[in-house]
């Protein structure tokens, strides 16, 4: 057991309330909540408009869901493969690791729609300034397996995570991180309970988890007066190396500090754009609100214009007329002659260059943040190569944040990787076996590889050097259907054979595909030069050939005989 002591609950408040100061500081809280309120619409929250119109046209939403969109449209896949080193484990075994590795990646991303994720994390980052996604291990899903439990993945506001060092963005690098969440009093005092039949949670008398208010005053919080926060205290154990969590409220220790087994804090951490000194990042948003106020101003004054002065009026004699009636089709009865009795004055017209001038303001906003009307699609290109290129071009700016997404995904790689080889015990994993070596083919067959299901330890994991390298592919340009043709053109050209094309179709075109690329491998095997020369299917065909299963002589042994097979 280590020496270093635990934090008390005393320390786990001081250095929340410390986090809380320097978000406030900093803006963090109301900058948020004007940011979201901008984004979803809200834009005239808090203005006093006097009855006066107050329109809105919200071209900050269409340029953050394009950068999210085009950043986050590529289909994402992690290969593990092995560093150089002196692992006294040979090459094959190695290789079987990576094998494994590969498929709980993919089952992670497709258990957790980490791809659906990472749009909300980017989203947050864009909007907020900053994305996190927290990993934790739930023990108590099904999977088939005798350990149960799979990784779970959350995202979570900037305005919940708390970093110890504030002037480092650096997630593994910090002494200790703090995750806030407001939980139904009754749902803590039920995981409280739980920790005391384990002997491990630090109250003693439940009733002193009471409902408490939310620090920085979210606005939906209050619609719920049962609620309470719950601190999730992580921090880096200097003796074992290794991460130690505990939970606390505002009353006391909920969960006492326990050894996670983990070496890597498990969350991701992204800033849209740098501040220095600071781990939390500027929004994309937060320099754009000017623009965005003063294009729906101008458009507010422009429609009041228009009501006040771009309609016609009418100017009547009192001493003749003592009421115009202006509805339509009226008529109205005069004293004597009608001429000079009334007047219509004409609408004064709207200078073209307001309208152009607010054109220009939301079209110049859009284009420096690389969503012009060529990467929207509004242009009018010569052909498809040419309207791709353009988009491209304009998308080359957000190259530096798509990168930055990439490294969270390895990241990401990473600390599953160490969770797996902590938390997922001994499993039966698939392990695709090759029958290379002589004898193991059976009457000189080359039989595709073989699925087996085979136990396999992950604490191998954590003495095992992987590097994490990303495989992305550019589903923006790419196309089932032209992928389709092309398969169907270079199949009927013979440029590829028949194999190659049903290892390449998209799933779901063909039922039991792999059946059929196996029997078709069969039947090139049966085709090929056997030993003692000549061709096992030199004289008969597959499809005359009778053939036997069980004990005896068949057609097919008896011409593999004749043939000194």
């Amino acid at each position: 057991m280590s020496k270093v002591k635990a934090p008390t609950h005393e320390q786990i408040q001081k250095n929340f309330e410390k986090a809380f100061a320097f978000k406030q500081q900093i803006g963090l809280y109301e900058t948020v909540k004007v940011n979201e309120d901008f984004f979803i619409g809200n834009q005239w929250e808090g203005v006093q408009h006097n009855g006066l119109p107050t329109p809105m046209f919200n071209f900050l939403k269409q340029v953050v869901l394009f950068q999210v969109a085009t950043i986050t449209s590529d289909n994402l896949a992690m290969q593990a493969t092995p560093l150089p080193s002196v692992s006294p484990l040979p090459i094959a075994q190695i290789e079987k690791i990576c094998e494994v590795l590969n498929h709980q990646y993919a089952a992670i991303i497709e258990r957790n729609n980490i791809v659906g994720k990472l749009r909300q994390f980017m989203r947050d980052a864009a909007v907020d300034g900053d994305g996190c996604m927290y990993f934790w291990f739930d023990p108590t899903i099904e999977n088939g397996q005798k350990v149960k439990g799979e990784i779970v993945a959350e995202i979570i506001e900037n305005t919940r995570v708390h970093f110890g060092n504030p002037n480092c963005r650096s997630v593994q690098e910090q002494p200790y991180i703090i995750l806030s969440r407001r939980a139904l009093v009754e749902d803590a005092r039920w995981l409280a309970k739980g920790y005391q039949k384990d002997g491990v949670c630090g109250m003693e008398d439940l009733g002193q988890i009471t409902a408490d208010s939310e620090k920085f005053n979210n606005k939906y919080d209050s619609y719920t007066d049962d609620k309470v926060t719950v601190l999730t205290y992580l921090y880096r154990n200097r003796e074992t190396g290794t991460i130690w969590c505990t939970e606390a409220t505002e009353k006391g220790i909920l969960r006492k500090a326990y050894d996670t087994g983990y070496r890597l804090y498990p969350l991701v951490w992204l800033n849209w754009d740098y501040i220095q000194d600071c781990y939390h990042g500027q929004a994309m948003i937060t320099g754009l609100i000017p623009n965005q106020k003063f294009y729906n101003k101008m458009h507010a004054m422009v429609g009041i214009s228009l009501m006040t002065t771009a309609f016609p009026k009418v100017v009547y004699d009192r001493n003749r007329i003592r009421f115009w009636d202006g509805s339509v089709g009226s008529a109205v009865g005069v004293n004597g002659n009608v001429d000079n009795v009334a007047k219509t004055i004409s609408g004064a017209s709207l200078s073209p260059q307001i309208p152009q001038f607010l054109e220009m303001v939301a079209e110049k906003t859009q284009s420096f943040l690389g969503a012009s009307k060529v990467a929207l699609g509004d242009s009018r290109p010569d052909n498809t190569s040419a309207i791709i290129a353009l988009q491209r071009a304009a998308n080359t700016p957000m190259e530096l944040t798509k990168q930055n997404m990439y490294q969270c995904v390895e990241e990401m790689g990473r600390i599953w990787q160490d969770m797996m080889s902590v938390r997922y015990g001994t499993r039966m994993v698939e392990v695709n076996m090759k029958l290379d070596k002589p004898g193991e083919q059976p009457l000189g067959m080359m039989l595709p590889p073989q699925v087996f299901l085979q136990p396999f330890d992950f604490k191998i994991l954590g003495d095992f050097p992987v590097a994490v390298k990303l495989d992305v592919g550019a589903s923006s340009y790419w196309s089932e259907m032209a992928n389709m043709q092309t398969l169907d053109n270079l199949l009927m050209n013979k440029h590829i054979t028949l194999k190659q094309y049903l290892e390449r179709l998209p799933s779901g075109y063909i039922s039991k595909k792999q059946e059929l690329i196996q029997e078709i491998e069969a039947m090139a095997a049966a085709q090929m030069p056997v030993m003692g020369g000549g061709t096992g299917m030199a004289k008969e065909s597959i499809d005359s050939m009778p053939v036997s299963g069980g004990a005896g002589n068949g057609a097919l042994q008896r011409a593999l005989n004749r043939q000194g097979a």
